[in-house]
């Protein structure tokens, strides 16, 4: 593979016009694009009669690089085959096609020092779509501007969550907060890992993110834009904690999901529902690291550092005395009236809980306490995050602060680091075989219900495993994820709402189906390919990787979650951040 030669061009000119002028979704690659000195690989589905590949300008004049094919690959988890296009050598700046004779050209994309820019801010920007309980104005919002939806100021105490300071019907106020996904409930847990995951962003790179500006409100007032997005979610957290106990309730719910229509159309009663240990202990982790980050910032926001961190002590005091309360709602309406048939968020193990939970008040704090239960799941089965599997978030904590830990912690570490290079090495042994040449993909077991944020926290985790040993390799390797999730993929689509050329329009998300504009709610990332299509809406593809309906019905798999979207904003933003330092 070389940069294409006089000779070779000319030749290009010799073949007919309409082998390029049509353009396909058989090249599947990054819509975004790519970074000059980054790799940079397209994938072209289905039988290819030409061996060559070339990378022309848009408007199919000036040909910049050619290339072979690679052999035939066979994918594993559908009847896809594919052979790989290679311009990694190619640098030059500007916008481009790739064309294949015989098949068309790509989509356009750009090759860009700041390519993922955009991405970035679209993707933090989705979180302020997702507010509850305050207009979103035309000057922020765009066409997409809208009235403030569901108040929370008046919120009755279900009779799960009774308590003698606070008997059923009890009206509380918990306004503020996102949307959780395509519906209008706010859940504490899966608030916990979304909040952990933007925290950790900030965490990591915290002078990119002072930089980095989204056009919400709060914009210019001495807060990064990321962490004023966080801390909109964390006002409404801080008001799920029963003040009388410590406990906090599971979610802010209707009892059952409203239609498909605008926030605060209807008129449904809201319901704080019955505590729970995995709430508690998200809300422990959440308000423990925001604790250390806000303290940074005690001129511009007075007193929320250690409100955070009483808050958060108080959650685990609460937690040690009910180790082991799950949230378990089908049990809840065979006794309770009404019934609640919103997302359960149930979690019945919570070993990972007390482990983030403890790392970051340990983290924050330094008492040794907090390091006990450190110790005590330190060996308890860790993997990649989920809602429900927290425990590499106190991992990633962990690591991010080992070098201002107590020496005794070292061997901690230590054990820390081995495991997240062993997982990241594991993904790295795998992408040539796969069909895509991604990371997402190794296994049926990435296309689930919002497989998409499997990608992305792989993405992470291979970033992490960068931040510890410095070998450029794994950001290479979280690039490869990045690019699938923006379209180099089995399905040809783009995931993120707003960006690309070909991109999820019709999303599970109340809002975009309703608000009466064409284009959906911008920087929201769909779940993506989930063969379990428990919508049993209509799929033209079936296969693991190819089973995603770019329809609203399809909430298995074109639903929208603030937990898959945050992932996304660390992973293309971190990516960003990262540019120079790796050579890209």
């Amino acid at each position: 593979m070389k940069t294409i030669s006089k000779s070779i061009a000319g030749l290009l000119w010799l073949l007919p016009l309409s082998s390029f002028s049509q353009v396909t979704d058989r090249i599947k690659l990054d819509q975004e694009g790519f970074y000059p000195n980054a790799p940079k690989v397209a994938v072209v589905t289905g039988d290819v009669p030409e061996g060559k590949f070339y990378i022309a300008s848009t408007n199919l004049r000036d040909t910049v690089f050619t290339g072979t094919l690679s052999s035939e690959k066979q994918s594993a988890y559908s009847s896809t085959k594919t052979k790989i296009a290679d311009f990694s050598a190619l640098s030059k700046e500007g916008s481009f096609v790739v064309c294949i004779s015989g098949v068309g050209n790509s989509y356009v994309f750009e090759i860009d020092k700041n390519v993922n820019r955009n991405v970035g801010k679209a993707t933090l920007k989705g979180f302020f779509y997702q507010r509850a309980s305050m207009p979103l104005e035309e000057k922020y919002a765009g066409k997409w501007h809208r009235s403030a939806g569901h108040p929370d100021n008046e919120v009755y105490v279900h009779p799960s969550a009774a308590s003698k300071e606070r008997p059923a019907g009890t009206v509380i106020s918990t306004p503020g907060g996102w949307y959780d996904a395509g519906d209008y409930n706010k859940y504490i847990v899966n608030s916990g890992i979304t909040m952990g995951t933007l925290l950790s962003a900030y965490e990591d790179f915290p002078g990119y993110f002072k930089n980095l500006k989204t056009n919400i409100p709060e914009s210019g007032d001495g807060v990064p834009d990321i962490l004023n997005e966080a801390i909109y979610n964390l006002r409404w957290m801080l008001s799920m904690q029963d003040p009388n106990d410590g406990g906090v309730y599971n979610k802010c719910t209707n009892a059952a999901f409203d239609g498909m229509v605008m926030p605060g159309v209807t008129q449904a009663k809201r319901y704080v529902v019955q505590k729970g240990t995995a709430a508690t202990l998200d809300f422990a982790a959440v308000t423990a690291q925001a604790s250390r980050i806000l303290s940074k910032f005690k001129k511009e926001l007075p007193g929320l550092s250690d409100s955070c961190l009483a808050a958060s002590k108080k959650a685990w005091a609460w937690s040690l005395q009910h180790p082991d309360l799950a949230y378990n709602q089908n049990e809840i309406n065979k006794k309770f009236e009404p019934k609640i048939t919103t997302g359960g968020y149930g979690d019945n193990h919570f070993g990972d809980e007390w482990f983030w939970s403890a790392a970051e008040l340990f983290i924050t704090t330094r008492e040794k306490k907090y390091y006990d239960t450190v110790e005590n799941h330190l060996k308890d089965n860790v993997s990649l995050p989920n809602w429900h599997n927290v425990g590499m978030l106190g991992f990633y904590s962990f690591l991010r602060f080992k070098n201002e830990l107590p020496s005794f912690t070292n061997a901690t570490t230590g054990f820390m680091k081995e495991k997240v290079l062993t997982i990241a090495n594991d993904y790295i042994q795998h992408v040539a075989a796969n069909a895509f040449e991604t990371v997402m993909g190794q296994t049926k077991y990435d296309f689930t219900w919002g497989g998409n944020s499997n990608a992305a926290n792989q993405g992470i985790l291979l970033i992490n495993a960068y931040l510890i040993s410095h070998d450029k390799k794994y950001v290479d390797y979280a690039l490869t994820n990045l690019d699938y999730i923006l379209g180099r993929n089995a399905t040809g689509y783009c995931f993120v709402t707003g960006i690309g050329s070909k991109s999820t329009m019709n999303p599970h998300h109340r809002q975009s189906v309703s608000d009466g504009v064409t284009d959906p709610v911008p920087g929201l990332m769909a779940g993506g390919p989930n063969p379990g299509m428990q919508d049993h809406c209509h799929y033209d593809f079936t296969e693991p990787e190819t089973a995603y309906s770019d329809i609203s019905c399809a909430y298995a798999s074109n639903e929208i979650a603030i937990n898959w979207n945050a992932p996304m904003v660390y992973l293309s933003n971190v990516i960003e951040a990262l540019q120079n330092k790796v050579g890209y």
